[in-house]
């Protein structure tokens, strides 16, 4: 894929973050985040969050785009930044990292919390 492409992909996907999720970069409570999507199947907007797909729980815009989609899922409604960040620590530090994919990431959240 040539540069100006990825760049192009890159820039269209931030902008879709932003205006998708109250949840922004600034927000978040780690700040030792990759901030590329590198390829199209590394892609939240490509792959529109699919539940088989495995979450890289380094890469920003992943996160991002997961937390964003739990939130919806679960019905938050309005800016609930504590929700978000209590969410982001769940995943970051009490998730098994052998559980990779959304969906089973979001199960373990559901079966260990009634409530983020």
């Amino acid at each position: 894929m040539e540069i100006s492409k990825i760049s192009r992909c890159f820039k269209e996907l931030k902008l879709i973050i932003n205006m998708l999720t109250p949840y922004k970069k600034g927000d978040m409570v780690y700040g030792d985040y990759k901030w590329q999507a590198r390829a199209d199947h590394d892609n939240p907007k490509i792959i529109k969050g699919i539940d088989h797909s495995e979450l890289n729980r380094s890469e920003g815009y992943e996160m991002l785009y997961f937390i964003s989609s739990l939130g919806k899922t679960w019905g938050w409604d309005g800016y609930q930044l504590a929700s978000y960040q209590h969410l982001e620590k769940i995943i970051r530090s009490e998730v098994p990292s052998s559980i990779r994919t959304h969906s089973g990431i979001k199960d373990w959240i559901s079966s260990k919390y009634s409530q983020v």
